[in-house]
């Protein structure tokens, strides 16, 4: 296993690359089934949700679309349990089947703010995908309609995911190491 040090902590490989890819590429499988017929829109939550994002639709094998949203509820490896919209949704979204894209589910106050803010918005329908869940930690009584991996509550960097705004290009996952 190797090790980054980004910024004042260490991080060790947790999950490589080629699983992470290979995993994103059967959800698209199993989204594009589900959803076929529909042209559904994805919801990317930036910042974190990038890179996963870019890797299912590349793996998509019906029409569907793709916007982006910018919330923020982090400092540091802490969430601070408030969620600020920072670029929102310009899309109309009547009628419309609507996939919220994640970089992690945690305690689910963010994906709870945002169903809720797209209910407004009388879509069809609205699916929670997320590259990383966290099930012990959710507060939210929320459905996952579809998760990459389900991993334990630590903190976690790479593949998106970042401390303090550094390490997200990272190819492989990372855990924080206790020093």
């Amino acid at each position: 296993m190797s090790r980054v040090k980004i910024l004042d902590k260490t991080f060790e490989t947790s999950m490589p690359e080629a699983q992470i890819k290979a995993r994103v590429k059967e959800l698209a499988q199993q989204i594009s089934k589900d959803m076929e017929g529909k042209n559904p829109l994805f919801l990317a939550v930036l910042n974190g949700a990038f890179i996963f994002a870019a890797d299912l639709m590349r793996e998509m094998t019906i029409p569907c679309e793709i916007s982006f949203v910018k919330l923020a509820s982090y400092q540091g490896t802490m969430s601070t349990g408030k969620i600020k919209e920072v670029l929102g949704i310009n899309e109309d979204i009547a009628g419309r089947t609507v996939i919220i894209l994640e970089d992690i589910v945690e305690s689910g106050l963010t994906i709870r703010q945002m169903i809720d803010s797209l209910g407004t918005r009388n879509p069809a329908s609205v699916h929670v995908c997320t590259a990383f869940f966290k099930p012990e930690k959710l507060k939210e009584n929320l459905k996952i309609d579809y998760a990459a991996f389900e991993i334990p509550n630590d903190f976690i960097l790479g593949y998106g995911l970042d401390y303090d705004q550094q390490g997200r290009g990272l190819k492989d996952l990372y855990t924080l190491v206790s020093e």
